[in-house]
């Protein structure tokens, strides 16, 4: 199913980053950037865990030296979540992170459907 695991969802294409402030509200003009993310939901936490990379980019690693790490990332096809920037790997590019919400579509469960 994934690259990275097979209970896994994943997307891997064009984002747009857009930096936020400690509020949570957009600081800075959004980022154009590549990504592979993936993630599960996590049954000890009760929450949607994702984590994946950026390719090389460099408004991606100017935003996170000028101390931007949250980011609100968001698909061509509209979806969105809010994750967090790490420093850039040996090749550039920049893990990132995050929880609730995935920037892409997940099954959706409807609960009484399990019960019957």
């Amino acid at each position: 199913m994934s690259g990275f695991d097979d209970d896994e969802e994943e997307y891997r294409g064009e984002v747009t980053l857009t930096p936020l402030d400690g509020e949570g509200r957009p600081s800075a003009e959004p980022i154009g950037a590549r990504c592979h993310v993936a993630g599960h939901f996590s049954p000890l936490t009760g929450d949607y865990r994702w984590s994946g990379r950026l390719s090389p980019s460099p408004e991606v690693t100017a935003a996170y030296e000028s101390g931007v790490r949250a980011v609100l990332v968001r698909t061509p096809d509209g979806h969105e979540g809010t994750g967090t920037l790490a420093e850039a790997n040996l090749w550039g590019g920049h893990p990132i992170n995050g929880s609730g919400t995935p920037p892409y579509p997940v099954p959706r469960i409807d609960l009484s459907d399990l019960l019957d």
